[in-house]
Formats: structure tokens, sequence, C-alpha cells
């Protein structure tokens, strides 16, 4: 069973009647513990076992958008941004995992994909974050020999599963996994339909960094210090270049 853990996201409100919609679409999803809303700082605390990308379309479906500002506690949170490399896509963005440390043994694994091929697809760890060629570059899986076997990965620590893609384009997935997430900073994530012999122009193949990510009191900036821009104007750029 998953521990509830805590998640914060910045959210557009106005008034009570704001709060009381937010809150109203949140507590109809499986596993919403609390649901705390702050007026003046327009964030929306949750806690339970829900997963972040549910959360933050319940959000988006009363009209509103929202930013997932920190989970978990501190250190004990990553995020990894999904590419392609293929030199025939204008918009490289094509998904996102985050990941939450909810216990000492146990980290839960959120990943969503869009714009993908339908069919099915396979994440993976790997052992190094060099993705300068893409997915080729990554290294073998994370932990191969965790199964006692070189050539069989099954049980590795780096397979995470496989996702399905509908025709829509679009696939979600929700693990929990017994990791860490200090075991993880710094390598790569592969998303492709293919398990190993990776092809750089496929648009298919997606690659990121796992890098870490707030907790839940962390991250009060509501302005970039480098570009002067608030989160929102932010948050409009990345989904133009297609950050789910």
């Amino acid at each position: 069973m998953i521990p509830p853990f805590q998640t914060t996201f910045a959210v557009p409100l106005s008034c009570e009647a704001c709060i009381k919609d937010v809150s109203t679409s949140l507590y109809k999803l499986n596993g919403i513990h609390d649901v705390h809303a702050n007026l003046q700082q327009q964030l929306v605390s949750v806690e339970g076992t829900a997963a972040p990308s549910a959360i933050v379309a319940a959000i988006q479906s009363t009209g509103r958008d929202a930013i997932l500002r920190g989970s978990g506690k501190s250190d004990s949170a990553a995020v990894c941004i999904l590419e392609t490399h293929s030199a025939s896509v204008s918009d490289k963005v094509r998904g996102l995992i985050r990941m939450v440390q909810v216990s000492p043994t146990l980290t839960i694994v959120d990943l969503s994909i869009r714009g993908l091929s339908p069919g099915t697809y396979h994440a993976t760890v790997r052992e190094t974050g060099d993705i300068s060629r893409g997915a080729q570059s990554t290294g073998g899986i994370w932990d191969p020999l965790r199964a006692g076997l070189a050539n069989d990965a099954a049980s590795a620590k780096g397979v995470f599963g496989a996702v399905q893609v509908g025709k829509s384009g679009v696939g979600t997935v929700f693990w929990d996994k017994p990791i860490q997430i200090w075991e993880m900073i710094g390598r790569s994530i592969v998303v492709s339909r293919e398990k190993e012999g990776f092809t750089r122009e496929d648009p298919d193949t997606l690659v990121g960094v796992v890098a870490r990510s707030a907790g839940v009191w962390d991250n009060e900036k509501t302005v970039c210090s480098c570009s002067g821009k608030t989160v929102w104007e932010e948050r409009k750029e990345q989904v133009e270049k297609g950050m789910l």
C-alpha cells in the first residue's frame, strides 16, 4: 500500500467559490485524503495517494490551470522531461515523469506522454545520463545484475514497465517501485517501443535526465530570477513546446 504524501500546486484562485470548485473536483478522485487552499498565496495543498498528473487534470477540469510546486519532503522528489532527438520533429518535448519517494524503500512514478504513435512503450532507467546521441548513448538498463543473470534484466531496478498509448497519442501510468530518489539522480530514462537497439531518428523514442525537484515547501518562486517571467508565463511557453 502506498503511504499518503503531500503535493502543492499553484492555481489561479480569485474567491472562496474557486476554492470550493477545485476542492469538489479533487475529492472525486480516489486516494484524496485532504485538500487545503490558500487564497492569498494562490496555492492548493493536496494529501493522499493520487497521481500528481491526475490531480492536475482534475483541477484543469474546473477551467483552471495548475503548476506542480513541490512533492513530498525535501530531497525526496525528482522530475524527468522526456524529449525526442529526431530531427524531423519541431516540438521535442513529448512527456514528463514525476517521482516522489514516499517511504525509505518506495518511490511512486507518475508518467505522462503524448504525441506518440499508438502502441506499447517501455520505460527504463539507464546506466548513464549521457543523452548526447539520444537513447543510443544512455548505456544499458540500470542494475541489470539484480536478477542474477547479465542477459536477463527483467527484474532490474531500472525496468519501470510498459505504458499503452492509444489512438489519441496519449499514455499515462502510475507505478510504485522499491527504489530511492538519490539512486536515480543524474541517470537517464528512455521511453520507447523498442527495449534496446534505439534509433536516434525515431520520433517515438523519448529520453531525458532525472533531476531533483522541489519538496512541498521548498519552492516559493513566483518570478524567475533569470528571465523575469512569472511562473504562469513560463508555464504558457512550456505548454506551447509540448509540456504536459
